[in-house]
């Protein structure tokens, strides 16, 4: 699949101890369109839907790799979409999508990471996280009432090193899964503030998409700045060499969804993958399976 980009423009980079804080309005939003037309754009994501089958066949029967998909954003920045578009044509067997909500009273009984790890893929699988554990450095930051509610020690929330902790259990998180094969590839889907009204107002004005509308939207839009600020802490203190961010413009979903796309492709073709190669054992049962259906042709 080519585009007129490299995806290595839009990783967050690996910030040291003494690095300015991330700013998002110094991230694009938007990048000239990499498609002449509607033609073209549905032409590139076919070529990378047949490309992905190819390779998703191969990490299946491989068996020892995983890969891990992470979609954050702003509401309205496109999630499901992209997920919806860019996945198109995966074989279900080897591929899951979960989207995480508002946690369970069982769920706020355990740790933060605990619920997003039962779902993790297996080897050989692509697991898509709509939203993840990084609710709990995003949302559950920007509306501490939300902290709360999940029943922790006494006073530890309230200490100047409780956020911290949490990005650095992250990192470590993410470290452990790639020691153990699962590739973490996340991507923060960046729309501006004037865009997301824009989609909310088309939500209001389009009757098929009046369900996805809530007096809860505009709350959060409301902490527009808020959820700016976490969002650069996050990216800024958990995008590392083993798994960096990518902020990706999202004022066009149709560049979203190739940017995506590309990432995607490069990070399967990059494993040392391959259909295995069977052993004598399995050669003698091809052998002796053949000689078997041969011989019923005959008979027939």
């Amino acid at each position: 699949m080519k585009i007129s980009c490299n995806p290595k423009d839009f990783r967050v980079p690996v910030s040291g101890k003494n690095a300015k804080p991330l700013q998002l309005e110094q991230l694009p939003t938007g990048i000239k369109k990499l498609y002449g037309s509607k033609k073209e754009y549905r032409s590139l994501m076919e070529d990378f839907s047949d490309e992905l089958q190819d390779l998703q066949r191969i990490l299946y029967a491989h068996g020892t790799y995983a890969l891990l998909l992470i979609f954050q954003g702003m509401d309205t920045a496109g999630k499901d979409g992209a997920i919806r578009h860019v996945m198109r044509g995966v074989n279900p067997q080897g591929c899951q999508v979960h989207s995480f909500k508002q946690p369970s009273e069982e769920e706020l009984a355990h740790d933060f990471l605990w619920r997003t790890t039962k779902r993790l893929p297996r080897r050989g699988h692509i697991g898509i996280f709509n939203r993840s554990y990084y609710e709990e450095v995003l949302i559950v930051k920007a509306m501490p009432e939300v902290l709360a509610g999940q029943s922790l020690p006494e006073g530890y929330a309230g200490q100047k090193h409780f956020w911290p902790d949490r990005y650095r259990d992250i990192v470590r998180f993410e470290d452990f899964l790639h020691r153990n094969g699962t590739r973490v590839l996340k991507f923060f889907l960046h729309v501006s503030k004037e865009e997301q009204r824009q989609r909310l107002l088309s939500r209001v004005d389009e009757p098929d998409k009046n369900w996805k509308i809530s007096t809860a939207d505009l709350k959060s839009r409301a902490l527009w700045d808020d959820f700016q600020k976490v969002y650069g802490e996050c990216l800024q203190h958990t995008s590392h060499a083993l798994a960096p961010w990518h902020a990706v413009p999202a004022d066009d979903k149709h560049n979203a969804r190739l940017i995506v796309s590309r990432i995607v492709i490069d990070a399967l073709r990059s494993l040392p993958i391959a259909y295995p190669k069977p052993d004598k054992k399995q050669l003698a049962e091809v052998k002796r399976v053949r000689e078997v259906l041969e011989k019923e042709g005959k008979i027939t």
